[in-house]
């Protein structure tokens, strides 16, 4: 038995503009699921007007976190999790957030603004014990 303190299948997405991975809460320890990256980059845009000093890699994860944000909405709309661990760097978590579907702000047990997607799932794990 794990050290984790949140509901049995409770979806983790631990995130930053350039990459995701998630997992669901099992036996009180995080469980891997799958990896997202960022598709169709041409073809897709940031939400909303970019300022013109904005670079390539800020578009990009501007964009990415859109589909992050759209990502959850589908999950959550077919009932795919009940309860939702958001865990972004800060830039990412500040575009992501305005982006959520209320449907999907309305599961969000945490929120933490930290970078983790390099972390081992013990660090991960220890950091949302605390």
């Amino acid at each position: 038995m794990g050290s984790l303190n949140f509901p049995e299948d409770t979806f983790v997405v631990v995130a930053t503009g350039r990459e995701a991975k998630t997992f669901h809460v099992k036996g009180g320890s995080l469980s891997h699921e799958e990896d997202w990256t960022p598709t169709n980059m041409a073809g897709e845009g940031p939400s909303g007007k970019s300022p013109p000093e904005q670079s390539a890699r800020e578009s990009m994860e501007a964009t990415f976190s859109k589909q992050i944000a759209e990502r959850l909405y589908g999950y959550s709309h077919r009932g795919a999790f009940d309860r939702l661990i958001l865990v972004a760097d800060p830039d990412t978590l500040g575009e992501i957030r305005p982006l959520l579907h209320q449907e999907v702000s309305d599961k969000i047990v945490l929120e933490q603004a930290k970078t983790l997607t390099n972390s081992t799932v013990a660090d991960i794990e220890k950091s949302l014990a605390q």
